[in-house]
């Protein structure tokens, strides 16, 4: 059975139990009247305001993880001098764990510039990038990502890691080819 056929491809929110387990958050202001505050208290997770936090950010404190959330409708002028790269910085810098979610409803050459620019500048750097369409895909994303981070959720995925890789590699051609050949 190959990776596409295993058990875990493609159901990462069954395979982490998303809905079990209920987060806290602690956000911006930004936040307080936003679509992904109600989808999120809506699954009774906790959002707790700070206005210490930075605007657009999202902390999930259990997990050591945040994100900041950047829409290319709210940059107006020259990427440059829009002051994201900045913002950004800042981020890095105070999050270890750091992930930026691109809100990019559709591919436009914008969207685009401004991920390509954000890769370039920050590649290798722990800012990871994460392009959300809307704001299901985007409490979706932070969910998987806070709960695959967090204890004691990490141990078990890494048990269960193990486990679908010693069934994929028990059950690969190639290995049984290898066995038979030493």
């Amino acid at each position: 059975m190959g990776l596409l056929q295993s058990p875990l491809y493609g159901r990462w929110d069954t395979f982490l139990n998303l809905a079990a387990t209920p987060f806290i958050f602690i956000v911006g202001l930004f936040w307080l009247n936003h679509d992904t505050n109600r989808i999120l208290s809506g699954q009774q997770h906790r959002v707790r305001f700070s206005d210490s936090v930075q605007s657009g950010a999202f902390i999930f404190p259990l997990s050591g993880t945040a994100f900041l959330l950047v829409d290319p409708q709210d940059l107006l002028g020259h990427l440059e001098e829009s002051g994201l790269i900045e913002r950004i910085q800042t981020f890095v810098q105070v999050h270890r764990n750091s992930f930026l979610l691109l809100f990019a409803p559709f591919n436009g050459k914008k969207e685009l510039e401004i991920l390509s620019m954000v890769q370039r500048r920050f590649f290798g750097s722990n800012l990871r990038i994460l392009p959300v369409r809307n704001n299901a895909e985007l409490v979706k994303g932070m969910l998987t990502i806070a709960k695959a981070t967090s204890k004691p959720h990490v141990d078990l995925i890494r048990d269960r890691m193990s486990v679908a890789r010693a069934h994929v590699v028990e059950s690969s051609p190639v290995w049984e080819m290898l066995r038979d050949l030493l």
